[in-house]
C-alpha cells in the first residue's frame, strides 16, 4: 500500500524491523533556543531563579529524555545510548541548547537528540515561568548526524 517505512501493507502503523541492519557508530546533534525577557535571562544566568539552578536541572532533564525517547515517540526503538550530552548557554535574551547523542547500533539517534533539546527547553520554561510567561521555544532542529546506511549529513550553513 505504501512505501512509508512505518506502515505495513494494509496501512497500519508498525515499528521498522532493524534486525538485519549492520551495527555502526551513530551520532546526532540537535539545537534549539528559548527566548525570554532580559530579566528572566539574567536571573537564569546569575543563578537567581527561586526554583534552583535552571541550567543544571534542564541539562539532567534533557539527558533523561534522550534515554526515554521510545517511551514518548510511539514508533521509536528503545536504544542503548552510549553518550548523551546537553550544552546550555545562557545569554542576554535566553538559553541555547545543543544535544549530542551517540551509540553503536542498528538505528540512528536523531529523535533522541531532538527530544533532549525539547525537554531541556521545556524545563527551562517550567523553572522560569514565574519570571516570564511569554518565553518562546524555537528553532529545534537536527544539525548533524553520522553513521548508518544513509551516511553522514549536516544542515546547510546560513
Amino acid at each position: 500500500m505504501s512505501d512509508l517505512t512505518h506502515l505495513d501493507e494494509s496501512g497500519a502503523a508498525r515499528m521498522v524491523d532493524v534486525g538485519a541492519k549492520a551495527e555502526t557508530q551513530r551520532e546526532a546533534v540537535a539545537i534549539g533556543r528559548i527566548t525570554m525577557s532580559a530579566q528572566a535571562a539574567a536571573a537564569i544566568r546569575d543563578g537567581l531563579v527561586k526554583k534552583g539552578d535552571v541550567l543544571a536541572v534542564a541539562r539532567v532533564a534533557g539527558i533523561m529524555a534522550a534515554k526515554k525517547t521510545s517511551d514518548l515517540i510511539p514508533l521509536c526503538h528503545p536504544l542503548a545510548i552510549s553518550k548523551a550530552t546537553l550544552d546550555l548557554v545562557a545569554d542576554d535574551t535566553g538559553v541555547a541548547a545543543t544535544a549530542t547523542v551517540a551509540l553503536t547500533g542498528r538505528t540512528g539517534v536523531e529523535m533522541e537528540a531532538l527530544t533532549a533539546v525539547s525537554v531541556a527547553l521545556l524545563t527551562v520554561y517550567d523553572m522560569a515561568k514565574a519570571l516570564d510567561k511569554a518565553m518562546v521555544i524555537e528553532g529545534i532542529r537536527l544539525v548533524a548526524k553520522t553513521g548508518g546506511k544513509s551516511g553522514d549529513w549536516a544542515a546547510p550553513q546560513g
